[in-house]
């Protein structure tokens, strides 16, 4: 005879799927939080460790020209004003 015959055996099936249950758990929160680290192609702003590049002044009003948010006159003069401020600096 078994002691304890018919208390606490009717529930020993739920442990292995509980167990299973935490496993994925903690398999797709890992997956999401390294999915946040790595480098995607095409990111905008980062560099190869992943920290922010912010623009310099000059590759900012070189895309605004490209995209003809300034005419030409315009981008002369504030690239000199650029460059005259970046090498005061």
């Amino acid at each position: 005879m078994f002691p304890c015959s018919g208390f606490g055996y009717g529930y020993w099936w739920t442990f292995p799927i509980i167990m299973i249950g935490m496993l994925a758990l903690c398999f797709f929160m890992m997956r999401g939080q390294m999915g946040s680290l790595i480098r995607r192609p095409g990111g905008r702003g980062n560099d190869a460790d992943g920290e922010e590049v912010a623009e310099s002044a000059l590759d900012i009003l070189n895309k605004r020209y490209a995209r003809g948010e300034i005419n030409r006159e315009e981008y002369e003069e504030k690239k000199r004003t650029i460059t005259r401020h970046d090498g005061a600096t």
